[in-house]
């Protein structure tokens, strides 16, 4: 009986087996590894020795909640996992994790359970990801957005605030206060063509300003604005488009100078050199 044919699919499954082990093996950038049922380390690979320091040597047949900080290992958080990947197949998340030098690092972990064709479980495979550095640089942006933020709050000779797309008021600054009277509790949900000339908003002055900055990206002006006393002055505005990564308008941010004192004394040195010298 020529049993050639009924070797093949056996070799392949065989050959394709050791290709995958040899591939997770070789990995750098994620440790891959697998546990029994009870969390012990069963399997370890080269991105796992470098990202949590151990070699395989010394961490196969010891429990997942070696690289658990201590807290979330009295807190019960390893077996947790387990059994949530166990009842639903998968677990994801990101914490604290500690490499054998004790030393923590932020990881994306994923759990997932491993059975066999009848159901039984066999294991959990984990895959685990070292995003401390984009932990990081996320941190590093939001405090320097929050230190933005505290810095265009504190500004008191521009008024600058944000709109939303349709032109309401979502941010305030003490300079928006200082220059057009109003507090942000009383502005902020407000529309802007509240600054504008009764003239102006009928013309559809605001409503023009914000599409051409739309359009173009930003637009500038000066003219006359109207502070909440009803009391006009002469305002440097410049509107630019927000728009996220992918091009979406989220709104408009707005800078506002008074420049009523500077365009009083540009008419009066005006009218001073229209004023004949005499003979």
């Amino acid at each position: 009986m020529d049993i050639t044919k009924v070797q093949q699919p056996g070799e392949a499954l065989r050959r394709s087996e050791e290709n995958l082990r040899l591939f997770v093996s070789e990995v750098k950038d994620y440790a891959i590894f697998m546990l029994d049922p009870s969390g012990v380390v069963t399997t370890w690979n080269e991105g796992a020795e470098r990202i949590k320091g151990y070699t395989a040597e010394e961490i196969i047949g010891r429990n997942v909640s070696e690289f658990y900080t201590p807290e979330a290992v009295e807190k019960g958080q390893p077996i947790q996992e387990l059994n949530i990947a166990k009842e639903m197949g998968r677990h994801q998340g990101e914490g604290w994790r500690v490499r054998k030098d004790g030393s923590r690092f932020w990881a994306d972990v994923v759990v997932t359970a491993v059975r066999d064709e009848g159901g039984r479980l066999r294991g959990f495979g984990k895959v685990t990801r070292d995003v401390t550095a984009r932990n990081l640089a996320a941190e590093a942006l939001r405090l320097s957005e929050e230190n933005l933020r505290l810095f265009v709050s504190e500004v008191k000779d521009y008024a600058i605030f944000m709109l939303d797309p349709s032109g309401v008021v979502t941010t305030w600054n003490e300079g928006a206060e200082r220059i057009k009277g109003y507090t942000a509790e009383e502005i902020i949900g407000k529309n802007f063509s509240e600054f504008y000339t009764p003239e102006s908003a009928e013309k559809g002055q605001p409503l023009q300003e914000l599409n051409i900055a739309k359009e173009m990206g930003r637009y500038q002006e000066e003219g006359w604005r109207v502070r909440k006393d009803g009391s006009r002055f002469w305002a440097d505005v410049v509107i630019t488009a927000v728009r996220d990564e992918r091009g979406q308008l989220r709104g408009f941010g707005k800078v506002i100078r008074n420049l009523t004192e500077r365009r009083h004394e540009a008419g009066i040195a005006k009218k001073l050199s229209q004023i004949s010298p005499r003979s």
